[in-house]
């Protein structure tokens, strides 16, 4: 539980804790180096409580802003994000798309130049490795994928890289440890970032991505995000970062956001969180993307754990993902979800006071008979029963940009 000058309200990831004042080079390391990004010292000057997340010193918010502050600007204006801890690849070779499909669920053929699709690392039991998003280009994919994850992915690519390398296949993968990864977010992000290209952001949808100029910065722009809103994920080479997030705070409309807000705006957007929300003995038709695994994938399969999965599309499955609107106190991680006869049926996997709605909304595992919108559960918080009902996510409108007609 985060407490202090985040207010008790707050329980962000329960890996979170202050994170020791010592550098680590950029990269993969073991669980007890604690690395750092390009934007490290800038977070500490601008009183950043830093703490450690997956592994890297973040900061979960700034001095002058609470959580929920953070929270209600990325709503109604625009704020920059350090996700730099996020493990960015660049996928090569003719055979490239082959090779990722037989890894990830997605139909990865059909998608045009300049495009991305959000998609899913499984394993050969239908399981969840992690959740990825994936862009691709001319001559590679460009694939971004979870920090907490980054060891065990790029071991499992590896693995079958080899073996695919081994039967001649023309691909290889390598990671991209030369740029950081901002996170533009909010109604307000296009206005920002349009003030600094030369192209017309009206004409970029939701889930494409291009190399821009941004006053002179070349990187990588993807209009994408972990919020719900509109926004953009910007790839910028190491040491031109800081001076990217000072000229983005240049324009008043932007502020400085952390984990806090990160983690309160995506569980508003009815988004997982790996390794709470989405695991490893979780599907994708448990865990509610089903519309992740392309039409043309689910009938040829051809991917780690197909059998299984399209089992559970024809036969359907015993749990499923919900999400909960809780009476009372704020339900968290592990709370038990209990049925009318206060019998344990599930667990929730997230969960926080909602700053938008002023409800407390949660995400958890339940029976299928009991999944369905509007079912009345209850939820046991701190050995008190409080009234919970089953909802649609997400919990807030999704506002992703679509260029009009």
């Amino acid at each position: 539980m985060l407490r202090g000058p985040l207010g008790s309200g707050w329980n962000i990831v329960s890996r979170l804790r202050p994170a020791p004042r010592f550098g680590a080079t950029r990269g993969l390391a073991s669980d007890a180096q604690v690395k750092k990004t390009a934007l490290y010292d800038f977070h500490v000057e601008n009183q950043g409580q830093m703490v450690n997340f997956a592994g890297w010193s973040l900061p979960v918010k700034y001095e002058d802003l609470s959580v929920s502050d953070s929270h209600h600007h990325t709503r109604n204006s625009a704020s920059v994000f350090d996700v730099s801890h996020m493990l960015q690849t660049k996928w090569v070779g003719k055979d490239r798309v082959d090779f990722i499909e037989k890894l990830v669920v997605g139909d990865i053929q059909a998608l045009k130049e300049g495009t991305a699709s959000l998609s899913l690392f499984t394993n050969e039991t239908g399981g969840i490795i992690d959740d990825t998003v994936i862009c691709k280009n001319k001559d590679h994919l460009y694939v971004v994928s979870n920090a907490g994850c980054a060891e065990k992915d790029w071991a499992h690519i590896q693995k079958h890289l080899q073996q695919y390398q081994d039967r001649g296949g023309d691909v290889d993968v390598e990671i991209i440890d030369t740029h950081s990864l901002l996170a533009l977010q909010g109604p307000k992000a296009a206005k920002v970032l349009q003030n600094l290209v030369d192209v017309d952001l009206k004409e970029m949808n939701f889930m494409t991505s291009q190399i821009l100029s941004l006053k002179g910065i070349i990187c990588r722009v993807s209009r994408v995000g972990y919020t719900g809103e509109d926004g953009f994920e910007i790839s910028v080479p190491l040491p031109d970062s800081v001076d990217l997030t000072r000229i983005l705070l240049e324009n008043p409309d932007v502020k400085l956001a952390g984990l806090g807000a990160r983690d309160s705006l995506r569980l508003e957007a009815g988004l997982c969180l790996y390794g709470h929300d989405l695991n490893e003995g979780i599907s994708p038709v448990e865990a509610t993307l089903l519309w992740t695994v392309g039409k043309r994938r689910r009938a040829e399969g051809g991917f780690l754990g197909a059998e299984v999965i399209q089992k559970h599309i024809k036969d359907g499955v015993s749990q499923k993902r919900v999400g909960l609107i809780v009476q009372g106190a704020p339900a968290r991680e592990n709370a038990l979800i209990l049925n009318e006869n206060e019998e344990e049926i599930g667990k929730v996997t997230s969960g926080c006071p909602s700053p938008t709605l002023k409800k407390n909304v949660a995400m958890g595992y339940v029976p299928t008979s009991h999944s369905k919108a509007g079912q009345i559960v209850k939820v046991k918080v701190r050995n008190r029963i409080y009234p919970a009902e089953i909802v649609k996510m997400p919990f807030t409108p999704a506002k992703y940009y679509k260029k009009p007609q």
